[in-house]
């Protein structure tokens, strides 16, 4: 099956789309697909070549098109941006042979409708206007939660056209972190306290406010540290909670040594977004639950599709009382918070990019 794969983004990048994408392309690539990525040029200040900046196998091949770099003009330069996008995909030679035209992006497959393509919708969220107009012509959606997955029922797709293949993680990049006091002494963090850590974004409804909150509640010889965010949001971060250590954006290859420095790793999500409680598909939270460190996580219906009790810490969303008392428990009750962890690490297993390849490609033949 050749599966030509569309992405109108900026690669490499540090957020998070940007690992999912490559991910699942070299996991559809080692799963027998011939997988192509195709993405725009893009002003980008990592200069470093994609594969490696990922950790990720030459299974498949990059495709760079040149299109007007027009973001910078906000929602009318990325429309512009994805239509030019979308045109020059369709006249590469790879598109006229491929099996599938696969892409997160609706309003590049909605161009090739009338193309009478097997188009391939992976679906982040419930169906905005756009999404629902592909999905009735779409050959099949792929959704990262159950949520998402009804929603695109209560619109109306056929739930035969749905499959539910939630994010992944790869486990050979996680079986060999550093020890905890050497990636302390890389990260500047300290030897003789408890860390409390968190590693992504620090975007609003990521939750780090609550996380941030909390730690003013925990006890003097307790660390919370954050990993990530773009330095204008860390500044204000810092001035407003000068207790947390902030570390700034790290490259994604060192997040398993980075996670090796935690006590407790915490997921906030906010209970205030719709996307937060029932439609992420966190990557944060399977590459936690590799590391084997203790979690405390948001209790929010995407969390629980994936965790229950025997496996993690769960705190009341947006309440840093809540937060703060459950990472107290877990720092306390040393054995229970391993024996979760364990717990958790065995279950990870079910939720590697390879698996969740077979079940796409096994969906989509």
């Amino acid at each position: 099956m050749k599966i030509l794969y569309l992405a109108n983004i900026r690669l490499p990048t540090e957020k998070a789309h940007g690992v999912q994408i490559m991910k699942t392309c070299e996991a559809l690539a080692q799963s027998g697909a011939d997988v192509e990525l195709v993405v725009p040029t893009r002003t980008n200040s990592i200069s470093k070549d994609p594969f490696e900046y990922y950790g990720v196998s030459r299974s498949f091949g990059i495709t760079t098109l040149t299109v007007p770099d027009l973001v910078s003009l906000e929602s009318i330069g990325f429309f512009l941006s994805s239509l030019y996008f979308a045109e020059r995909a369709r006249w590469t030679k790879s598109f006229q042979e491929a099996d599938i035209i696969y892409s997160r992006d609706a309003l590049v497959l909605l161009q090739y409708l009338l193309l009478v393509r097997r188009l391939v919708y992976e679906a982040h969220g419930a169906p905005a206007f756009l999404a629902r107009m592909l999905a009735r012509f779409a050959y099949r959606i792929v959704v990262i939660s159950k949520a998402t997955g009804e929603s695109f029922v209560a619109v109306g797709v056929p739930r035969e056209k749905i499959v539910v293949a939630p994010d992944g993680v790869d486990l050979d990049a996680f079986a060999h972190p550093e020890s905890k006091e050497a990636a302390r002494s890389r990260l500047g963090l300290p030897q003789d306290r408890k860390v409390v850590l968190y590693v992504g974004r620090v975007d609003g409804w990521k939750g780090v406010d609550t996380l941030c909150e909390a730690a003013a509640l925990l006890s003097s010889d307790t660390q919370v540290a954050i990993i990530g965010g773009e330095s204008e949001q860390v500044k204000v971060l810092h001035a407003r909670h000068p207790n947390v250590r902030f570390l700034g954006f790290r490259p994604y290859r060192e997040l398993a040594d980075n996670q090796a420095a935690a006590d407790v790793l915490v997921l906030p999500n906010t209970g205030k977004s719709e996307v937060s409680m029932l439609y992420t598909s966190p990557l944060k939270l399977f590459t936690y639950m590799a590391s084997g460190v203790p979690m405390v996580v948001s209790d929010t219906p995407a969390t629980r599709e994936i965790l229950d009790d025997d496996d993690a810490y769960f705190f009341t969303p947006d309440d840093p009382h809540s937060l703060a008392d459950k990472v107290k428990i877990a720092l306390a009750e040393a054995e229970q918070a391993r024996g979760k962890a364990s717990r958790a690490k065995e279950k990870v297993n079910g939720y590697t990019w390879q698996k969740r390849a077979g079940i796409i490609l096994q969906f989509l033949t």
